[in-house]
């Protein structure tokens, strides 16, 4: 039987999230190698107002650890955009935490089937630049939600050493379009032909439109187990 090639897969997402993928990937056989493209920080001098408020939808963990320091209240129900972000929230302490499993999309129309308008506001923690409008999807729908941003997502300058070490990357994982967006803007300036793209989502890989690489993979859910199977598609 022939033997799998170990593949050297390079990790963009920011910490800490980057070393649970990393522990996956390592799992499965392969090497990871973590280098973010974006750096997260919570915006200083939010505190969240949830007086009013009747459940939280969270599209990423980062919001999820943005909010909880922000905010001591648990007691709240949480909608979540996937596995990630539903175990962000429980670590956090929520205790009611449903998952849509999806995108956006999916967590928009999980919580139109779930929430109604008499339940009251919905609260969406956000980063300041969203992939999506979560907010616009439920009020379209009849529901109250509003949005607050607690954290911001800011591009990584990568060094020299680093640079020579992403030329024996054959794989990078993309979780965000914004990280896809920054890898754009490095490709440009110092190319990695050899390299094979694989986003969460067919979104995630639109920066990267024009670009030359050996492939550019998503699966058809927007899961990280998901992705980190494409990793063993030839």
């Amino acid at each position: 039987m022939r033997r799998r090639r170990k593949r050297q897969v390079w990790i963009t997402r920011a910490r800490p999230g980057a070393d649970a993928t990393a522990g996956r990937v390592r799992a499965l056989g392969h090497e990871p190698f973590v280098l973010p493209l974006l750096e997260v920080r919570r915006l200083a001098g939010v505190t969240p107002d949830v007086d009013d408020i009747a459940a939280l939808a969270f599209t990423s963990a980062n919001a999820v650890r943005a909010f909880a320091q922000g905010c001591g209240r648990r007691d709240l129900k949480v909608y979540a955009v996937g596995g990630a972000t539903a175990l962000a929230a429980q670590e956090a302490g929520f205790t009611t935490v449903l998952s849509a499993d999806g995108d956006v999309a999916a967590l928009a129309q999980a919580i139109v089937g779930r929430h109604t308008f008499a339940d009251g506001p919905i609260l969406h923690p956000s980063a300041t630049e969203p992939a999506g409008d979560l907010v616009g999807a439920l009020t379209a729908h009849g529901l109250e939600a509003r949005r607050l941003d607690v954290y911001e997502s800011l591009p990584v300058k990568l060094g020299k050493r680093d640079l020579n070490r992403l030329k024996r990357m054959d794989d990078v994982l993309l979780h965000s379009a914004k990280a896809a967006g920054a890898l754009a803007d490095l490709l440009r300036e110092s190319p990695l032909p050899q390299l094979r793209a694989l986003g969460l989502s067919q979104a995630v890989l639109a920066p990267l439109a024009g670009l030359s690489l050996s492939a550019k993979l998503f699966p058809q859910r927007p899961a990280e187990t998901d992705l980190l199977r494409l990793i063993d598609t030839p």
